[in-house]
């Protein structure tokens, strides 16, 4: 394959005199370096001087004379041209004008580019603004006449912003352009070389009119490179731009125009290839490569059309490839470190005069930043704070939980943003310190991570010193943003060997025998409609300034223009509907099936992930000589009954919590739990009744009770959490459901007493402990646990366990016995049992009593009490007795002796 290139220095070689003494122009840098690679490759056997090479913007820069700014500077630049001009008028601060200056140096860009009259333009523009409020209101109000004198100040903006510029030699990039373009005649006065303009398609008005001039002054030749299937067809986008120039351009009446090729109908293998999701194209992309050879991936291209397709790419490159060049950088908004300052700036803007937000900390401190910072006191800090569940959290208070090596990093992070000079102060001795930490065991990539913050942060400072615009954290924070989306990470490496992973701009001018083009989707590639403008659509196609449909002709020129003299091109899209980039394939596929030539060959996949069959193996684990120690000196400790239902519901469960010791981890509370509703609601029934041990409750001491449930409430949940907040939202609705359980309840209590009942408290809170005699095992088997209540009523004994959850009868009465250590369902008989049992036999009770649970969400049932029953239609027998523990102690010594059996491992329960 010739490449274009090529194919321009051989014709400027056969009609040229000396190569050295020409001055080329091309599209881009990148271009500029390959073609001194074909110049190598084609002068390898002779010595020369190379010619000059400029890309258009290093020609636009030397024939305007100014130095090109970025939008940032030019963005503050604007703003003191702003509070200047018509200065008796109200204006805004800087972060309200930053939110539309940017469009509108956008759109003082296109003007200047495109070389349009700008009095005639903004007066166009007025005009329309006014008409368009004129219909909203037939009264203008003050508003919407201050609104209007905006618009029609509009063009001494424009002057008093451009002259201040050219009195300080800067300027935005179309500033450089139409500059460039009024000083043309000046260069040709002073310059007499044969410049070579090679594979240029779209033109703004300022480049025509200086490649015209230099064509009509003879001081120039061009070379486009056209295809002679898109320039003849006059309804395909791909040759929109050349088909104009050839046909409009004087300098073509009269002169042949170069060149118009055919490559595009020579032989292709082309395949479309639609792969779910942005990760399944970077896989099928590593894939693909895989199966090309050392010696081809010289002439391959990967084209990323989605920038965000780079680091997934990255990691998905096989082990074949020997080196890569990247010529597209990564964005800084991708690095990670990015994510740690989003997080700190977000932490400082949503402080209160409570403290931070504690998901707020917790984000900053989780963030590998704060551990290259800190190390484990970052994790000592997330620990504590779930523990004590802090919600709202004070620099104070974690500098009291912090050692003095670490005050001056938890100052940085959390002392308040009072001002945007402090702000960046601290946010530049954060890089310091990272870089410092980092040391020689981090990478050299964190290392330049962190460099690229610290040019961030530094142009940030000057720009502050410089223009002392910036007087909030929230307008330094979208400064910050806006900074972010322009600046990348460039990678370095050898521009000519490996595979060439670019991305669509970057491919101009450079010819590949492979191309890959990764999301080809609509949306992507072409970008669509979208515009940052203030200008309509009318008005663009009034003064000819490029609309969507110009771009999208820009983009199917770059297509068309890559695939022309490839071989193999591989073609992939998003095949998942989720937002932009994602669904809809791009309509250049569709086109290539329209445009297919005779030695086309065009195949379409869709690649699918491989799905494994999935079979969960249960979790088994055998009992080994430290598992059964552990289950000895628990059986000695105590088995709750909590640990027996464990067991019941799942094995590997009970084997986790009580032979591992796992327990879940600690979590701020911001809502209450339903295991802290249970605790405090206990807790206050404890502290209400542990007086009355021994003694008959009476009327009085119910109403008493009853005056003191807010109190009691309010300290019970201040204990559990002495910094939730009880007095608003969820919590408050919380408490007072809280509040009406346990006035249900001693309403209930109350009722009984009404109807001449005698209930005695017997105690609270009580700790039982019984041994379990099991002859089949060699060491003493205990249970233990503490039921929240014993008494008795009109002289009969009763185990109560309380439960602020739902349960229904049914739970708690039986019809078959084997079924209680087998179906988690009767975990409430068990436990109620396990309570009844241990109460009988440390106090050797011999009349019948009974156990059961009084829940709080089913009050209206009163005592539920345990019972069996001998079918579904019979009356349960709820007494107690022995006959009872005898068939319970059968079932439970059943269930002991299973867990303490070494050849019976621990086995998951299927869900």
């Amino acid at each position: 394959m010739k490449s274009f290139l090529k194919e321009v220095l051989l014709e400027v070689q056969n009609t040229q005199d000396t190569i050295s003494d020409l001055v080329f122009l091309v599209p881009s840098k990148r271009a500029g370096l390959f073609l001194k690679k074909e110049l190598l490759d084609l002068y390898k056997n002779e010595t020369i001087f190379v010619p000059e090479i400029f890309s258009i913007e290093e020609f636009i820069t030397q024939i305007s004379g100014l130095q090109q700014i970025d939008n940032i500077q030019a963005l503050f630049e604007f703003y003191e041209t702003y509070l200047n001009t018509n200065s008796h008028l109200r204006k805004e601060n800087f972060e309200t004008f930053s939110n539309w200056a940017q469009t509108l140096i956008y759109d003082f860009n296109e003007i200047d580019r495109y070389c349009i009259d700008h009095n005639s333009f903004f007066a166009y523009l007025s005009n329309i603004q006014d008409i368009n409020h004129w219909y909203l209101q037939k009264e203008k109000t003050e508003l919407i006449q201050e609104y209007i004198r905006f618009w029609e100040s509009l063009p001494e903006y424009y002057n008093n912003f451009k002259e201040r510029l050219l009195a300080k030699k800067i300027g935005y990039q179309g500033l450089l352009y139409r500059k460039a373009s009024d000083d043309i005649q000046g260069y040709i006065k002073v310059e007499s070389r044969q410049h070579i303009l090679v594979g240029f398609n779209a033109l703004n008005n300022a480049e025509q009119r200086i490649f015209q001039t230099l064509l009509k002054e003879g001081m120039a030749e061009a070379y486009w490179d056209s295809d002679q299937f898109f320039l003849e067809n006059p309804y395909h986008e791909a040759s929109l731009f050349l088909r104009n120039y050839k046909n409009q351009w004087d300098y073509y009446k009269q002169n042949p125009f170069k060149w118009i090729n055919n490559n595009f109908s020579l032989q292709k293998d082309i395949k479309l290839v639609g792969v779910p999701k942005n990760v399944g194209q970077a896989k099928s992309i590593g894939k693909i490569l895989a199966g090309i050879s050392e010696s081809e991936m010289e002439k391959t291209a990967l084209v990323l059309a989605d920038e965000n397709l780079l680091q997934p790419t990255l990691t998905s490159l096989p082990n074949t490839i020997k080196s890569v060049n990247i010529t597209m950088g990564l964005p800084l908004k991708e690095v990670p470190i990015s994510g740690f300052f989003e997080q700190l700036f977000n932490l400082h803007e949503n402080n209160t005069s409570k403290g931070f937000y504690f998901k707020s900390v917790l984000e900053i401190l989780s963030n590998f930043v704060s551990y290259r910072l800190m190390g484990i006191t970052s994790r000592h800090l997330i620990t504590t704070i779930s523990k004590e569940n802090l919600v709202y959290i004070t620099q104070d208070k974690l500098q009291e939980l912090v050692g003095d090596d670490k005050k001056e990093i938890v100052r940085l992070l959390f002392d308040p943003w009072e001002n945007v000079t402090t702000t960046l102060n601290n946010c530049r001795e954060i890089i310091q310190l990272l870089k410092r930490n980092i040391g020689k065991e981090g990478s050299a990539m964190e290392l330049e991570y962190v460099y690229h913050f610290h040019v961030v942060f530094n142009k940030l400072t000057t720009l502050h010193s410089n223009y002392q615009y910036l007087t909030s954290i929230r307008a330094l924070h979208t400064l910050y943003k806006d900074m972010l989306t322009t600046e990348s990470l460039d990678f370095s490496g050898e521009p000519f060997a490996g595979l060439q992973l670019m991305g669509m701009l970057e491919s101009r001018c450079l010819d590949f025998e492979t191309v890959i083009i990764s999301s080809v989707n609509e949306g992507v590639l072409p970008a669509g409609k979208s515009t940052n403008s203030f200008i309509p659509y009318d008005l663009k196609r009034a003064y000819n300034l490029p609309t969507y449909k110009e771009k999208d002709a820009i983009y199917t020129y770059h297509f068309y223009r890559l695939i022309q003299r490839a071989k193999k091109v591989y073609l992939m899209y998003n095949t998942e509907d989720e937002g932009v980039g994602g669904g809809e394939k791009s309509r250049f596929l569709l086109q290539l099936d329209i445009d297919k030539r005779p030695n086309h060959k065009i195949s379409k996949y869709t690649v699918s992930s491989e799905v494994p069959k999935l079979t969960h193996e249960l979790i088994r684990v055998e009992k080994n000589k430290e598992i059964l120690d552990k289950l000895k000196a628990l059986a000695g400790h105590g088995l709750s009954p909590s640990a027996l239902t464990t067991y019941i519901r799942n094995p590997i469960d009970f084997y986790y919590k009580y032979i591992l010791g796992i327990r879940e981890t600690d979590e701020v509370e911001e809502t209450i739990a339903a295991n802290t509703l249970g605790t405090v609601i206990h807790n206050t029934l404890e502290t209400f009744y542990k007086p009355l041990e021994h003694t008959f409750l009476t009327i009085e001491n119910i109403k008493e009770m009853k005056g003191e449930i807010d109190s009691e409430l309010c300290k019970q949940f201040y204990n559990e959490y002495a910094q939730l907040d009880i007095t608003q939202g969820k919590n408050l609705l919380i408490y007072e459901v809280a509040k009406r359980y346990i006035h249900n309840f001693l309403t209930s209590e109350e009722r009984l007493l009404n109807q001449g009942t005698q209930l005695k408290i017997v105690a609270i809170e009580s700790n039982l402990k019984t041994q379990i005699k099991i002859p089949e095992l060699d060491f003493p088997i205990y249970i233990k646990g503490k039921v929240d209540r014993i008494d008795e009523l009109d002289g009969k004994t009763r185990v109560i366990d309380y439960k602020t959850g739902k349960v229904n009868k049914s739970d708690v009465v039986l019809m078959d016995w084997e079924e209680v250590t087998l179906d988690y369902k009767y975990s409430k008989a068990i436990q109620i049992l396990a309570y009844g049992y241990m109460y009988y036999n440390e106090n050797i009770i011999a009349q019948a009593f009974e156990a059961g649970i009084i829940s709080f969400k089913n009050l209206q049932e009163g005592f539920l009490r345990f019972g069996t029953k001998e079918s579904v239609r019979s009356k349960p027998n709820h007494d107690i007795t022995s006959e009872v523990f005898d068939e319970y102690l059968t079932q439970l010594k059943n269930l002991i002796v299973e867990i303490f059996d070494s050849k019976i491992p621990f086995i998951e329960k299927e869900v």
